[in-house]
């Protein structure tokens, strides 16, 4: 890990990151309520999320009052460059006056590596932001014991400052001013106590909360979530708290060939989106059309085809699984990709995507799906298995994604098991977080391709992580 550069830039919002000492703490909660309070009172707001993360920014974008405008971007130290970082912490500093950046896990918790570029924790964005981190600490079940826990977290690292804490889940006041107490030796300021509040709880799914667009009261929620906080917490003092980045912007040209993250698929991309594809990064999609593309979104679920002045087709993760039948009948949608690839427009599917260029899916029901069939790929949930982590990956032919032996960071993150894979040219040949070989994954036919990795960066020789 690199230190925080001397010379930080002028003109960059300050900003402060939301932790907790482990998932399942509220911070997801309490970054959208502080969201939605903050653009109430007419301060221009930011979002950023550690770590490769898709559901959580949209209900980021969704609390700032101005959605149309609002912008958030994922960091991570372990996938990212130095430059795609940097660009990013400052891309989301521009023309605000506060980041809140959500952390990932506990504060301290990343991949299980050796490597220097950092293990993708939430510590590690604070080390290289140098936002302040404020602590988001559960307080069911201790009372004087969490004072033990904030000091072990204010100095467990000398390179972060855990600058304020805020207490969730609070009984009562009884138990709001044991902890305040608590907290006094630890030199940490109280930001204030929230209560034990079913009306604070985000509905769950396999993957994670269940995505802001189907959430029928959200906005209900925000509300009310905002109202509980600018009651019960300090914003002015949370405020006071955020410093600036001190990385500095690197000079990079978005056009160039040496722009990080995956490259453009085509000159016109079709990108599926929908409840059923929804897992893409915005500043993969920024990046794509500062290079010159022209992107155009389309439903399979609303059985549209990608257009015929497409080159290049994508189709991203999401939850497919959850409206197989429905997709599986959506005949526009099938044969429009088919005919894309007909005509040697480059299609690429992620994850769920991946699985709908397969040839079948079983669904959780146990009912198998005629799926698109551009790749020989047969994929199940009947027995759902968890495969998570990073991954390095490196292609094993030219693709739309480059020539032969182009390099990505990704991450991997589904519940399916592959039942029949091939005969066909493999991707990518993969190693873990570790550097673990995983052997090879996913599939290559003519210009269709796919695997079950989210790309997240292009590795470039000679470039180090932040």
């Amino acid at each position: 890990m690199t230190s925080l550069d001397s010379t930080p830039p002028a003109a960059v919002a300050p900003g402060v990151i939301i932790a907790a000492p482990a998932s399942g703490s509220g911070k997801t909660t309490v970054t959208l309520a502080l969201l939605r309070a903050f653009s109430r009172a007419g301060v221009k707001v930011a979002s950023a999320k550690i770590g490769p993360d898709y559901i959580d920014p949209a209900y980021h974008r969704a609390g700032i009052s101005t959605a149309g405008e609002a912008s958030c971007v994922n960091l991570d130290s372990w996938a990212m460059q130095a430059g795609t970082f940097s660009n990013l912490v400052h891309k989301v500093s521009e023309n605000a006056d506060l980041v809140i950046c959500e952390g990932v896990m506990g504060l301290f918790d990343g991949a299980l590596t050796q490597k220097a570029i950092g293990n993708g924790s939430t510590a590690d964005a604070a080390a290289c932001t140098g936002w302040p981190v404020i602590l988001v600490v559960d307080a069911r079940g201790q009372a004087q014991s969490a004072g033990a826990l904030i000091e072990g977290f204010v100095r467990h690292r000398q390179d972060i400052n855990v600058a304020g804490v805020i207490f969730n889940r609070v009984g009562s006041d009884r138990h709001a001013r044991t902890l305040r107490a608590a907290a006094e030796q630890s030199g940490v300021i109280v930001l204030g106590c929230l209560p034990r509040d079913p009306a604070l709880a985000l509905p769950e799914r396999h993957l994670g909360l269940v995505q802001a667009g189907e959430h029928d009261s959200l906005e209900a929620f925000m509300d009310n979530a905002a109202g509980i906080v600018a009651t019960a917490l300090d914003l002015d003092a949370l405020q006071k708290m955020a410093r600036p980045t001190g990385l500095r912007t690197p000079v990079r040209d978005p056009a160039s060939q040496d722009s990080s993250g995956p490259p453009p698929l085509g000159q016109t991309i079709a990108i599926a989106r929908d409840d059923a594809f929804a897992f893409t990064y915005p500043a993969m999609l920024d990046q794509w059309q500062a290079q010159g593309a022209a992107l155009h979104f389309f439903s399979p679920l609303g059985d549209e085809s990608p257009g015929a002045s497409a080159d290049a087709v994508y189709l991203p993760g999401g939850y497919p699984e959850l409206h197989v039948g429905r997709l599986a009948g959506n005949d526009k949608f099938i044969s429009g990709v088919r005919d894309a690839a007909a005509r040697g427009a480059a299609v690429y599917g992620e994850c769920g995507g991946y699985m709908v260029l397969g040839d079948a899916l079983t669904d959780g029901d146990g009912h198998t799906h005629q799926m698109i069939g551009l790749l020989p790929l047969r994929t199940s949930f009947a027995a759902p298995k968890l495969h998570l982590g990073y991954r390095r990956a490196e292609t094993l032919t030219a693709t739309p994604l480059g020539a032969a032996q182009t390099k990505f960071t990704g991450h991997e993150f589904h519940y399916a098991s592959i039942v029949g894979e091939g005969p066909g040219q493999a991707l990518f040949q993969v190693s873990n977080a570790a550097g673990d070989a995983q052997g090879n994954a996913g599939l290559v036919v003519g210009a269709v391709a796919g695997s079950f990795m989210h790309l997240i960066d292009r590795v470039i020789d000679g470039a180090s992580a932040p």
